[in-house]
């Protein structure tokens, strides 16, 4: 399977420490860092899970760093802040690949590096199936289009049809074309990147099966394996023979 992906990534910080006392300036804890973590977020979380299931993937990716820092406290995992730094993001000048892919994947997080005239001609340039998660409102219609339910809620309203939409619903499952496919029930640790997860996934089972009908139970296996996890989680190999058996 070799995939075209295309998208903004960032760098996933996690401060993790102990709060033993409130700020006397303000009613806000005071945390005291114990360790750092930093792993692939966004669009490199994608790919990171594509290569994770025997995926071969192209990137391309804004040269400018996005960071999100989040400071947790470890004993509870409880997200006491997040702090973003993004930089002004350049959009991407022009495909240089062939069309040789088995699938084009769209990780647009609305950053800047997909404009929105871009992200049609990217799915009128693409002969093949293509698999988008965008924060965008205006989506076009030859795509599987993976959206969250706060996003649907956002569009909902807006002069766009069903198509090939897939609505995730947290614990419930995913929702496609009415039906609902449910979720596997998991005790949920972190939610971050577990869309990026299921993205994936979904693209790994219709290039495996040919059938998005049987894609989306995986992609709900996949994701459930992902939130069961703190941070942003990536397949590992068991996780993969896990999904597959």
């Amino acid at each position: 399977m070799k995939v075209l992906l295309i998208g903004d990534s960032c760098t996933d910080v996690y401060i993790y420490g102990d709060v033993n006392r409130i700020n006397p300036e303000a009613p806000v804890p005071i945390l005291e860092p114990k360790r750092e973590e930093r792993t692939e977020g966004m669009a490199w979380n994608v790919y990171n899970n594509l290569n994770a299931l025997g995926v071969y993937v192209d990137m391309m990716t804004q040269d400018e760093d996005i960071t999100k820092t989040r400071y947790v406290h470890e004993s509870s995992n409880q997200q006491i802040l997040r702090l973003d730094e993004e930089p002004k993001v350049k959009p991407f000048d022009k495909l240089e690949v062939e069309n040789d892919y088995d699938a084009l994947v769209i990780s647009d997080y609305d950053k800047g590096f997909i404009l929105q005239t871009q992200l049609f001609e990217l799915c009128n340039w693409f002969n093949g199936p293509i698999f988008i998660d965008t924060k965008k409102s205006s989506i076009p219609g030859n795509a599987f289009i993976k959206v969250n339910q706060s996003e649907y809620e956002k569009i909902a309203h807006t002069n766009f049809t069903m198509g090939n939409m897939i609505i995730t619903r947290g614990n419930e499952g995913a929702e496609y074309k009415g039906i609902l496919y449910p979720a596997e029930k998991v005790k949920v640790f972190d939610v971050v990147g577990a869309g990026d997860t299921f993205l994936a996934a979904l693209t790994y089972g219709y290039l495996k099966y040919g059938s998005i009908e049987e894609a989306i139970p995986l992609a709900n296996r996949a994701a459930a394996i992902a939130v069961s996890h703190t941070g942003t989680y990536v397949l590992g190999d068991e996780d993969v023979k896990a999904l597959l058996c």
